[in-house]
């Protein structure tokens, strides 16, 4: 079996491995969500360095739900320089900023993505969320963050502070594959389940929510015929001047 034969077979256990193991988490999830989006709540989703691609996944997407604000700002991304984002993920004291700037309240819901689960900014994202009244969804892996310390000055991981925790089930440095010559891992997993739980928990939020008789707005694709028109009530409603 080749590397890439091997790496597929991986994501495919991993994923049946969610299936089997995350499920109550991933509705319990959905709950709250939709608890939330019921009551004039938004999910804020938030994650650093490759984490963040989360975010992106689930922020004005074809198919997705329009109450989704990805708390995004470009220097804790990767494209600007290779060290930045790693170095600014361990500061503290930002993350109080961003809840104020994206305008985060009680009402609404904020999943915080890290594999490891340890650096200052996202669990300070928690704190901030708490702190707000807001709930906590921690996607992280649960193998990693129970071998590492947290960097955060309270001495706590996201898990420790959430509402619900998912678990991504990466291994501990996320790459798992091996070739020989290599001298570490390849082939990381987290983009994939996290993307694939960030998903189906959107779909399982917008079930529940038609299931209690309101309708949610989901986006239909600009790529389609109609899909323009379709979303423009939409952004109109939901993206004017930060709603």
């Amino acid at each position: 079996m080749s590397i890439a034969e091997k790496y597929l077979t991986y994501a495919q256990e991993k994923l049946q491995q969610i299936m089997d193991r995350e499920m109550p988490n991933i509705c319990k999830a959905a709950e709250i969500v939709a608890e939330s989006c019921k009551n004039g709540g938004k999910l804020y989703i938030f994650g650093t360095g490759h984490s963040h691609m989360i975010a992106e996944e689930l922020y004005l997407r074809a198919g997705g739900l329009a109450l989704v604000h990805g708390i995004l700002p470009p220097e804790l991304m990767l494209h600007e320089m290779p060290t930045k984002s790693t170095l600014l993920e361990r500061l503290e004291g930002y993350a109080e900023a961003l809840a104020d700037i994206y305008h985060v309240e009680g009402k609404d819901v904020v999943m915080v993505v890290s594999n490891s689960g340890r650096n200052a900014l996202p669990v300070e994202m928690c704190l901030a969320a708490r702190k707000r009244g807001a709930k906590v969804i921690a996607l992280t892996s649960m193998s990693h963050s129970a071998c590492c310390a947290s960097r955060h000055s309270s001495g706590q991981k996201i898990y420790q502070l959430a509402d619900v925790t998912i678990d991504n089930c990466a291994e501990p440095g996320d790459a798992a594959m091996q070739v020989e010559g290599v001298p570490t891992g390849i082939g990381p997993i987290s983009t994939v389940t996290g993307a694939a739980i960030a998903q189906a928990l959107a779909c399982q939020v917008v079930e529940n929510m038609v299931k209690a008789g309101v309708t949610p707005p989901v986006f239909r694709s600009s790529n389609v015929d109609g899909g323009d028109e379709f979303n423009e009530e939409i952004f109109n409603r939901y993206y004017g001047y930060w709603k």
